[in-house]
């Protein structure tokens, strides 16, 4: 920025914009489609945010919830085009690696468990979920995130939530506790 100049310049704004977001931006997608398309939908994302910045919010996190909005027009146009309906599924990130083998191996059924649930899920609680718990965005941006209030998102998150537990506790049977295994092996 030049010293006769007090506001930054437009390339300045977007490119803190861009190295605040672009991280964020990629995982978001990266969660909806494959490693290589995440990449190019990112870049789609901040070439539209670029094209259209006289219209990107100037609050930090109104403008992370306009380029989670607009990452998913994105998406939502290239699974059009490429015919996939099932594309709105969200991988589940693996959990940590327990530390002993019997918590190991209680964690990787704990974490069948989920992914076989999430599966399940209809792909709009997915989408809703994910922006809750991934992306920690607040009711009201993650409504304007989809095109809905933010009272419609908390309902949706609602229903989203409870349709999780139900898939849930229908498809895990009760566990032994790593303290009964820990006991049983003395």
């Amino acid at each position: 920025m030049s010293p006769n100049r007090l506001e930054p310049s437009r390339a300045e704004r977007f490119s803190a914009l861009y190295d605040d977001a672009y991280v964020d931006v990629l995982r978001f997608v990266t969660r909806r489609t494959s490693h290589e398309a995440a990449e190019d939908v990112a870049h789609e994302v901040f070439l539209t945010a670029w094209r259209r910045f006289d219209t990107v919010p100037t609050v930090r996190d109104e403008a992370r919830a306009w380029l989670f909005g607009t990452a998913r027009n994105c998406l939502l146009r290239e699974w059009r085009e490429h015919g996939k309906r099932d594309a709105l599924g969200v991988r589940i990130a693996d959990a940590e690696q327990a530390r002993t083998p019997d918590l190991e191996s209680l964690a990787a059924d704990v974490r069948l468990d989920l992914s076989a649930a999430w599966k399940r899920l209809d792909p709009s609680h997915q989408e809703v979920l994910s922006l809750a718990i991934w992306e920690q965005l607040p009711s009201a941006l993650a409504g304007s995130v989809l095109g809905i209030s933010a009272q419609s998102y908390r309902v949706r998150l609602h229903r989203a939530r409870a349709a999780l537990r139900e898939h849930l506790e229908r498809a895990t049977p009760p566990r032994t506790s790593p303290s009964t295994v820990t006991e049983q092996q003395a």
